[in-house]
């Protein structure tokens, strides 16, 4: 039980143990940390043993104590509803007690880079965000993955437990909200510390770093949702849309230059084929090998006007060209090259236009990239632009290259950089679902396939495909059978995603207009 102020105290105890287990906090820090501790969830006194530094088994997170913690919390009616929103918004008030201001952070960062290099700096760093819960490693634990072996290389799909549904009371406490314009975005630098509300999530342990990009000051963060190791973004200091220019690419490689063992891009800049944030120009970056980057070269090009580059068109569904130099002047010149060239180009018998005119008589642009760097093991810069085009028509609404109508029950969302290279993030509903939909193939669920046809049924926007999956497979599967069955179907749907949003299709038609648009930008074959 942690109903009595006795057992809280201790759990108190337990949390100062794991801070300074943990280098987060310092001896000389303890009696004023837990003064502040003591006071946030109302204990008038501290534990009676508090002098005994407890270590009765240091946990890898401090999840359990904290889940204790918000038990008794609840208990005392501390929390205003004992819900995901406030549970979140105290425990990280309570963590962003015992983790180290900025400035710490920050020297503590230049420290180890200086002693023992970036890579050493960046692995504390993540570890830190790690401890302080920041980053939520248990609940990213829960997400469901696997590797599906396409046409192109092993994809990587992953199903998103990270972010709950919203309960009743939630969504009733979201509907009574104020209405808060500061922080302006959940990428703002104004985030650090912030107390958060139901609408807002708390960031009091969240911590960046100041990098300067192209003479500016930028920020580098660790997302708090972690979708592969160290995945971090990089953001403005000004809140200012996504754009894509010149700057851009000088930003990529100065990042490159120091963070060499990280890969960095940018999601494209146009809604549609952009991603969920266009209002605040970020990238985001890691520690993590994408199925894209060891794609294989299908064939390479040439360039007179740059005899130093290497280029070549991957083979990967979605319409990549990969540069290499070892001068990265050279290809932020060939690169914005690139990009004039596309944003200009059109070629209506595959779909491709460069712009429209809207009902009031805006011109829409409709041609961007996706640009990726990283440090290839030569040595040479690498640079892929994925070439991307957000058109829509009355068959495709939501757009000529995003995922098609028949996907959508598995993946409708914008396809942006992750997905990109080949990492599926499929929504948390997916969990239940597959599950239930796993039953029927196992033959368990004897109801009448015909009712999936009922729009009030929950599978009844998989219904073509549980029918396709029967015809094929049967409903007599064993479970490990039946899950299988799954992995690969879903695992199709996401190379189809990749395929569907391809400007440039791997057919011999779609080969021979991507090679049509390279010509005129002054590739030879």
């Amino acid at each position: 039980m942690t109903n009595t102020k006795e057992e809280a105290a201790r759990l108190v105890e337990q949390l100062l143990a794991f801070g300074l287990y943990n280098d987060m906090i310092r001896n000389e820090d303890v009696v004023f940390l837990r003064n502040q501790l003591l006071d946030l969830l109302q204990i008038p006194e501290p534990w009676e043993n508090c002098q005994d530094i407890i270590d009765d088994g240091m946990p890898p997170t401090a999840t359990p104590i904290l889940e204790k913690l918000l038990d008794y919390a609840a208990e005392a009616g501390i929390l205003p509803e004992d819900t995901l929103v406030y549970r979140d918004l105290l425990d990280t008030r309570i963590m962003g007690i015992i983790t180290p201001p900025p400035s710490q952070i920050i020297d503590r960062f230049n420290t180890i880079k200086k002693k023992s290099g970036v890579e050493e700096a960046t692995d504390d760093f993540y570890r830190l965000c790690q401890k302080s819960d920041y980053i939520r490693v248990d609940r990213i634990a829960k997400n469901l993955e696997w590797d599906y072996e396409s046409d192109y290389g092993t994809l990587k799909v992953t199903i998103n437990l990270t972010k709950p549904e919203k309960d009743p009371r939630e969504i009733a406490a979201l509907k009574n909200a104020p209405q808060v314009g500061y922080p302006k975005c959940l990428l703002c630098p104004e985030n650090v510390g912030y107390a958060g509300r139901v609408n807002h999530p708390a960031r009091q342990s969240h911590r960046t770093l100041p990098v300067e990009l192209g003479g500016e000051t930028w920020y580098f963060q660790y997302s708090p949702y972690v979708y592969y190791n160290q995945h971090c973004i990089v953001l403005s200091q000004k809140h200012v849309p996504m754009k894509l220019s010149r700057k851009s690419f000088e930003r990529l490689f100065d990042f490159l230059d120091q963070f060499p063992h990280y890969f960095i891009g940018s999601n494209a800049d146009l809604p549609i084929v952009g991603g969920s944030i266009l209002n605040h120009d970020h990238f985001q970056g890691g520690c993590y090998t994408f199925p894209m980057e060891v794609s294989p070269v299908e064939y390479t090009l040439y360039l007179e006007d740059y005899p130093r580059v290497k280029a070549g068109i991957l083979n990967w569904p979605m319409s990549t060209l990969r540069l290499e130099c070892d001068d990265s002047q050279t290809l932020i010149e060939l690169a914005v090259e690139i990009l004039n060239k596309w944003r200009g180009y059109s070629d209506p018998e595959v779909d491709i236009l460069s712009e429209s005119v809207d009902d009031k008589g805006q011109t829409i642009p409709h041609n961007t990239v996706t640009p990726i760097a990283r440090m290839a093991q030569d040595g040479q810069y690498q640079l892929d632009i994925v070439f991307r085009n957000n058109r829509t028509s009355p068959e495709f609404p939501l757009g000529i290259f995003h995922p098609h109508p028949d996907i959508h029950h598995i993946k409708k969302e914008n396809i942006g950089l992750i997905e990109v290279m080949g990492l599926f993030i499929l929504p948390g509903r997916l969990q239940k679902e597959l599950s239930a939909i796993e039953e029927i193939l196992m033959g368990r669920d004897a109801q009448n396939i015909e009712e999936l046809e009922s729009e009030d049924h929950p599978l009844h926007q998989h219904s073509p495909w549980i029918c396709e999956l029967i015809e094929v497979h049967g409903r007599n599967n064993s479970r490990e059978e039946a899950k299988a069955i799954l992995e690969k179907a879903v695992g199709r749907k996401c190379q189809k995603v990749l395929e569907d949003a391809g400007v440039f299709k791997t057919t011999a038609k779609g080969r021979q207009a991507f090679n049509k648009f390279l010509t005129g930008a002054g590739f030879t074959l």
